[in-house]
């Protein structure tokens, strides 16, 4: 009994073997094809990948049923003394001229304002507005054109791999509408999760946007206008995570690529060399 019987790679001397210009090119070929898949799997296992799954649950349990709201909006036409922010909701909200983390920048040598706020809203159906209703005077007819530059919700994701409507109203401009004109956004908010490779959870908010604009009257004559965004929120949650390839799976991809291209260059060379040595033997036949 010798343990040398459990060799399944037995070995021929190289004197039995035969080299071949073909078999050397086809070698050549082999090695640089596998470097080549080897990189490529080597690329995609350090990469990281986004994967999204949908849900129905309140994500961010302890937020305290409150959302972040940023809002950073120019009326180019309306002074700064009118300009105010309202928040209304179903739970009861009703708050007029909200000042809170909020700041008013004049623009046009104080012919217009830039408003910029920082606030919170409840989970529940409601809307904020920016409007002149918190003015000590009313305007006979306030300007409501503008430029959304931003408003966004939650935690601000910078992930490139994560395309979504996280500012979907950025750049939106309403300055060649009706100046009496109230305009209504109506927004469908969806809560949005991001988990990295640490499991560090962010917590952010997508939304879509339709709107209109509209000149209101009721019996008493012209309503005063108002830039509404109405707001209600998706039951569905995304979420994306970050994930690697496991290593198993790339060490196998790496064991099939090597072996598979090895199988099959030397099925390639065998029937090169073996054509060739057929060829061969006819040319003596008709030499003879």
């Amino acid at each position: 009994f010798s343990f040398f019987r459990f060799d399944i790679y037995r070995k021929v001397p190289k004197d039995l073997t035969q080299p071949t210009y073909t078999g050397a090119i086809i070698s050549v070929c082999c090695c640089l094809f596998i470097l080549f898949l080897f990189l490529s799997e080597l690329t995609g296992f350090i990469a990281t990948e986004i994967v999204n799954e949908l849900y129905v649950d309140d994500p961010d349990k302890d937020s305290g049923g409150k959302i972040e709201v940023n809002l950073n909006i120019s009326l180019p036409n309306l002074h700064c003394e009118l300009v105010g922010l309202d928040i209304q909701d179903e739970m009861g909200r009703h708050e007029v001229g909200h000042i809170d983390n909020s700041m008013k920048i004049p623009l046009n040598n104080g012919d217009g304002c830039r408003f910029e706020g920082h606030f919170s809203i409840n989970k529940v159906p409601g809307n904020f507005h920016v409007s002149t209703h918190s003015a000590t005077a009313q305007p006979q007819n306030p300007d409501m054109t503008h430029i959304i530059h931003k408003l966004s919700f939650g935690d601000k994701l910078q992930v490139h791999n994560v395309h979504g409507a996280f500012n979907a109203l950025e750049g939106a401009d309403k300055l060649s509408s009706n100046p009496l004109a109230s305009h209504d956004y109506i927004l469908k908010i969806v809560p949005t999760v991001y988990e990295d490779m640490s499991g560090k959870q962010r917590y952010s908010y997508q939304y879509t946007v339709a709107n209109k604009e509209y000149v209101a009257y009721s019996h008493t004559g012209r309503i005063i206008p108002a830039i509404w965004f109405r707001y209600d929120l998706s039951p569905i949650t995304v979420k994306y995570t970050e994930r690697r390839q496991p290593l198993y799976r790339f060490i196998t991809s790496i064991c099939a690529i090597i072996g598979g291209t090895f199988t099959v260059a030397g099925i390639l060379d065998s029937c090169i060399f073996t054509a060739s040595e057929a060829w061969k033997k006819i040319q003596l036949g008709k030499m003879q």
